[in-house]
Formats: structure tokens, sequence, C-alpha cells
């Protein structure tokens, strides 16, 4: 549960974040950063609170990208891996399209290099494990071995 204490010591280091940018001639975006609460609870906290960099307000989001991984605030992957398997999609049938006539060699090395990748990222830590979401990435394998790319 956070406390009033929690929520001004995060404060506390967004200032000195500010202080520390400002002394080293830098600039911090505060309309690039966004404010996540993370939680499975089913009841949103209570706590009304907003953070700020200097004078601006973070804008407060349900969900983030960080490193191409999506986060969202209920720490389900549900929006990371609609966002996969869409992107993974598409590679696919630039492959289908660009490759209609290749062998199946040249199909194969397509898909090692452009598809899978997208399938494998950062995936020891959103390993699905809800059945829908198994299916919809397995359903991108599963049209490769039906193109015959091996």
């Amino acid at each position: 549960m956070i406390n009033n204490e929690d929520i001004d010591s995060l404060q506390e280091d967004l200032d000195r974040l500010g202080e520390w940018a400002a002394e080293n001639a830098m600039k911090i975006n505060p309309s690039k950063c966004k404010a996540v609460r993370f939680t499975r609870a089913r009841v949103k906290n209570p706590l009304n609170y907003e953070y700020k960099i200097g004078d601006q307000l973070i804008s407060e989001a349900s969900s983030c990208k960080y490193l191409g991984i999506i986060f969202r605030s209920d720490l389900s992957w549900a929006d990371h891996v609609n966002y996969t398997v869409k992107k993974a999609w598409k590679a696919l049938h630039f492959i289908m399209r660009i490759l209609k006539k290749g062998n199946s060699g040249t199909k194969s090395l397509a898909y090692t290099t452009l598809v899978r990748p997208i399938l494998e990222y950062g995936a020891a830590c959103w390993d699905p494990y809800r059945e829908g979401q198994i299916y919809a990435l397995d359903r991108v394998q599963k049209k490769r071995l039906n193109l015959h790319i091996i």
C-alpha cells in the first residue's frame, strides 16, 4: 500500500534529478515522461497525487513502452503481445510478398532474420501464459509452416 511518505520521497528524487540536470546543463523534457502506477489491485488507490519535474507536470498513463516492451499498469502483457503479433504478421507478409517465388532456404533465412527476432525479443521478461496470447503468437509460427518456410 502506498502512503504519503512514498509519494513525497519520489517527488524529492524527481526534484533532485531536476537540480542535477540543471547543474550539468541538461534538459529533461517532462512531456516525454509518463507516470504509471503498477498494481494488480482491483480498486484504484484513493490517494490522488501528481508528480512534477521542475514546475512541469508529468502526465499519467496506463501503459508505457520501455526498450521495446510495453508495460501496462495492471501488469498484463496483453498490449505487448498484441503489438508483437501485429509487427510479426507485417514482417511475415513482407517476406511472402517479396519472396513469393524464392526457394525455401531463402525464405527460411528471411524468416529467421526478420520475424523470429520480433517474436523472441524480451520473451524472458514477458513470456505469455494465457492461452489466447500463446495462440496468437503460435499462429504466426504455423503460417510459416504452411508457406513451406522451414
